[in-house]
């Protein structure tokens, strides 16, 4: 086709039965980009990653991955990509290394070496039965197996699902280091701040529908913050009220719950009247995002 897409979806479309999967999805990643694909639990995010790797075959549309057509090159493309599913499925009896070492030999075999330094980055031990891991365990299986065969192109579907707080920020390292190296990486989430730290432009998927693509910081500069502000004595709450972009969600004594669109620049001087004790601020999900900028216009 002469594509040069690394992913592209031209009026993707994948239904069970009546019930919705995706709809209509165009969407383009760039080679060597960092991609998030965004949207809350159920919005199709899982569905469009098996179609475009012709794990479903779609009800309409096409798609191409580095180039190839989804459908007919389904073999080519997977010796390419490296893919996390979002449940991964293993085979509880064996050892992890027997499971990274068959998983090996059907990519066509990847250097003994090449397992072991990544699983020593995520802390995997190799020799424990499968059945007898904790989730974030198998999720690091998960990772070192999408990994090993140095892939073109990573499709990682909640990818630090189970992982404690060092592990996810190993992750993020690991996938930088990839993406500095020219590999595309496409991050499917629900968590927008997964994400921040990696990806440069990301896709909202809603109820099957792509809702916006745009770039990570635009999306959060947009995003409805919270605040929780703690002064030393109850304030005059219009006062707070008035300010540009600021809305008084509750407020008990001493304590107001803020929200604010756009730059929190007028708050903070606002604030800086008062004496305030504590300022916590709570990081919007992203079904919070899409709902209060996009609202009922991106339903169905």
């Amino acid at each position: 086709m002469g594509d040069t897409a690394a992913i592209r979806a031209d009026g993707l479309t994948k239904r069970y039965g009546q019930a919705r999967g995706i709809e209509s999805v165009d969407l383009e990643v760039a080679p060597g980009e960092v991609f998030g694909f965004l949207g809350p639990n159920g919005a199709g995010k899982t569905t469009f990653i098996r179609t475009i790797l012709d794990l479903l075959h779609p009800t309409s549309g096409a798609a191409t991955v580095l180039g190839l057509d989804s459908r007919r090159d389904t073999m080519a493309i997977r010796r390419r990509v490296g893919y996390l599913p979002g449940e991964l499925a293993l085979w509880p009896g064996e050892t992890v290394r027997s499971v990274l070492m068959h998983l090996a030999r059907l990519r066509g075999g990847v250097p003994q070496p090449s397992i072991d330094a990544l699983a020593d980055r995520v802390d995997l031990t190799m020799d424990r039965k499968i059945r007898d891991l904790s989730k974030g365990n198998r999720q690091k299986i998960g990772l070192v197996q999408a990994f090993m065969h140095d892939p073109e192109l990573l499709i990682l579907d909640e990818p630090t699902s189970g992982l404690d707080p060092l592990q996810q920020r190993e992750f993020r390292t690991m996938a930088l280091e990839r993406a500095a190296a020219g590999v595309t990486i496409f991050l499917s989430s629900h968590v927008l701040s997964e994400v921040e730290h990696t990806a440069t432009r990301v896709a909202v998927l809603r109820e099957g529908r792509i809702v916006t693509v745009d770039d990570v910081a635009a999306l959060k500069a947009r995003a409805l913050r919270q605040f929780e502000v703690t002064f030393e004595h109850p304030v005059d709450i219009d006062t707070l009220a008035a300010v540009e972009g600021v809305d008084v969600l509750a407020h008990h004594g001493a304590v107001v719950d803020l929200a604010i669109t756009g730059s929190v620049d007028p708050l903070v001087k606002a604030l800086a009247r008062f004496h305030v004790v504590n300022l916590v601020s709570h990081e919007p999900d992203l079904e919070q995002i899409v709902l209060s900028h996009y609202g009922d216009s991106v339903a169905g």
